[in-house]
Order: structure tokens, then sequence, then C-alpha cells
């Protein structure tokens, strides 16, 4: 199985606070893992350092088997080498249309250097259709965002990383605030990742949900990991156990 990502030694402070202390971290081609940890864990951070937000103070960093500059890594850097993050409802206009804010920023344009409209909708509706299960009378590429459910908003940000053929996605606590329904559409989203061979570093303090869709789970504790664990190897019970033993060690 190919490796997508490979973190060796990752440190982060701010201030006089560590909040990573030497991380290391694997993730292959199609496997989702999970980061599990109380708030201050150091999940945040680590995700906001390997999207570009914000740098390591001292790591090594190869994705997709190129060794990355981290003096010059940033969110543009990171999603030519195919990371998306997608932030709790961060990454939807809500009054846009669908289309254009599939395309925000990576619109398509003609052989003229104009905004090719037309494919963009079709493509669109193709996604809508095909990747979010969205046949609804009265819903096209030109419908607001804000027509779609929690669900499929979230749904739709996954869908547009699939089509921009993006390797790993980062998802920051995609089921928080849902409803039963769209909760199982995301995790259904999420599954739909795995099939098209893409990674998937899911961010949840939600461990029910964790459990279903991951293949491998990290645990992390005031900025170290404590566990990394593959889901064969750990039963349900067993994993709330061990991240409830983690959180009362202090």
């Amino acid at each position: 199985m190919k490796q997508v990502l490979n973190l060796k030694n990752a440190f982060k402070t701010y201030g006089k606070t560590q909040v990573l202390k030497d991380i290391n971290l694997e993730l292959n081609s199609g496997e989702v893992i999970s980061l599990l940890g109380d708030n201050g864990a150091g999940k945040s951070t680590l995700i906001k350092c390997l999207s570009g937000l914000e740098n390591f103070d001292k790591a090594k960093l190869t994705i997709n088997e190129k060794k990355v500059n981290l003096k010059k890594y940033d969110i543009k850097s990171a999603r030519d080498l195919g990371f998306e993050t997608v932030y709790q409802e961060s990454s939807v206009g809500l009054e846009q249309e669908i289309y254009r804010n599939i395309f925000l920023g990576r619109e398509i344009t003609n052989t003229f250097g104009f905004i090719d409209i037309k494919k963009e909708q079709e493509v669109s509706m193709h996604l809508l259709q095909n990747f979010l299960g969205l046949r609804g009378v009265g819903l096209s590429a030109n419908s607001k965002v804000s027509s779609l459910s929690g669900g499929e908003r979230q749904g739709l940000a996954i869908a547009r990383a699939i089509y921009f053929d993006s390797k790993v996605v980062i998802l920051d606590e995609p089921t928080t605030a849902l409803a039963i329904k769209d909760v199982k559409k995301v995790l259904s989203f999420i599954k739909n990742l795995q099939e098209h061979e893409k990674s998937c570093i899911l961010i949840t303090h939600n461990i029910l949900h964790a459990y279903e869709v991951s293949d491998r789970f990290i645990m992390l504790d005031r900025g170290e990991i404590k566990v990394d664990i593959k889901k064969d190897d750990i039963s349900l019970e067993e994993l709330q156990n061990r991240l409830l033993t983690i959180q009362n060690e202090y």
C-alpha cells in the first residue's frame, strides 16, 4: 500500500507551551485514521500544520514520496501536494450558488481564458447526483448552498476534494451538531472517499463515529501520541476505555 504521508519528529510551541511533542505519523493510500483526544490534546494544531495554515517548529515531512521544504510550506503548497482540509461549516459559503462554491478559486476556463460557467454547472450536477445522491425536484447547480442540509454541505466539500483529485482529506469535526440523518450521510461520504482510494484524517470527539469509518486510531494527550492502533486490534469498548484512561492520567 502506497504511503501518502510520513511525518517524523514534529514539534510545535506557542510561547513557552509545547503543544506538539515529537509527533510521528504515517498515512497510507485509501486509509482513514481518526485523531482522538480531549480539548488541548494537540489535534487542531497538528492539522493546522499539516494543512499549511501554521508551521511546525521542527519536523521532517514527506507527502506522496516528496520531501517537503517546511520553510516554504503553506496552504497553497499543501493543496498542490494533494491536501484538502474541510473545517466545520467554514468551507461552505451558504449564500453562494452550489457551482460557484465548488469551483471558488479553481474555476474552469475555456480556450479564451474566460470562466466556463456551463461546464462548471454540468460538473456540479454530476457531483450532486452521483456523489451526494441528490436528485430532488428544484435542486440545481444554481441552487444556494443554504438549500442543502448540514450533512449535505459537508458532503459537498468532500465531493469538491474528490473532483480536484486531493489525495488526503482532513475533516475537522464533520458530524458536530448534525441531525442523526445527516450524520449517517457524512459517514457514508467518508466511506466513499475510501472507494475513490483517497486517504482521510478525521478529527472527532465522537468515538462511535470514529469507530464506524476508521482503519486506525491515534490518541493524543497534551501534544503527544499515546496510542496508535489498528481497528482490527481493538474493540469499541476497549477504545473507549483506553481513551478514558489516558484522559484520567493527569
